[in-house]
């Protein structure tokens, strides 16, 4: 693991900085009151959230991570990376629809096996900041198993430097995907629901505060005891080079 993480650190500094490949590269911590993924609370506690994400041509690597700053009802070690994700993309335009397919790679280094996703996107305009899209993952490791969600999003510029975004979304899992989190059966799996604000301080520096509600929509496919965190909010920071 730490060979692929080195390669890949490697990489993204040979696109951003190197003169024949330059790219847009954008490095970021996000500070949250709880970690959730599709709804499932990993850590109920305060956790910082570094990335970078380096673009070129429609191509993507992003490096993502958890560090727990708080621990889970002691369930966890605090002040450690429990997750890393890799993210290799491509995106492009068939107008008006923006699609992007992509792998990711999640680590745990604190322990527990990691898996590998891939996934299929769709994003289409509508009106006025309002869009809506579609995702597809497919884990084709250890779960074996289908996740998808539909999400409409409304963003505004509330002045110059300041930006609103309201966005909503609603999950979907197989059976195969349901059961690997302790589910019975395939079906609506999660709903979310977000408001965040962005503001640009300079051209390349922007902070972002955001809250989200998130919920089970099915007992059966995504246990309510997963579900510990129905409210979380967090602190950014974004630098872009």
């Amino acid at each position: 693991m730490k060979k692929l993480i080195c390669g890949l650190a490697l990489v993204l500094v040979l696109m951003a900085g190197g003169s024949a490949v330059a790219a847009d590269a954008t490095a970021a911590v996000d500070v949250n009151s709880a970690y959730v993924w599709r709804g499932i609370t990993f850590n109920d506690g305060l956790v910082a959230q570094p990335s970078i994400d380096v673009a070129k041509g429609g191509f993507g690597i992003n490096v993502w991570t958890n560090y727990d700053i708080d621990d889970y009802d002691d369930t966890l070690d605090d002040r450690e990376f429990s997750e890393v994700d890799l993210t290799l993309s491509y995106g492009f335009d068939l107008e008006p629809v923006s699609i992007g397919i992509g792998y990711i790679e999640y680590l745990f280094p604190a322990g527990g096996a990691g898996t590998r996703e891939v996934y299929l996107d769709f994003g289409v305009p509508i009106a006025g900041g309002l869009a809506c899209g579609a995702t597809a993952y497919y884990d084709f490791d250890e779960v074996e198993g289908l996740y998808g969600n539909v999400y409409l999003s409304y963003g505004i510029d509330l002045s110059d430097c300041l930006g609103m975004e309201i966005s909503a979304a609603a999950g979907y899992a197989d059976k195969d995907f349901a059961e690997a989190y302790g589910g019975t059966d395939g079906g609506l799996f999660d709903l979310s629901c977000s408001l965040g604000l962005s503001y640009a301080v300079t051209d390349a520096l922007s902070l972002g505060a955001s809250i989200t509600y998130v919920d089970t929509l099915d007992d059966d496919v995504l246990l309510e005891d997963l579900v510990d965190t129905d409210v979380f909010g967090g602190i950014s920071i974004a630098y872009a080079y």
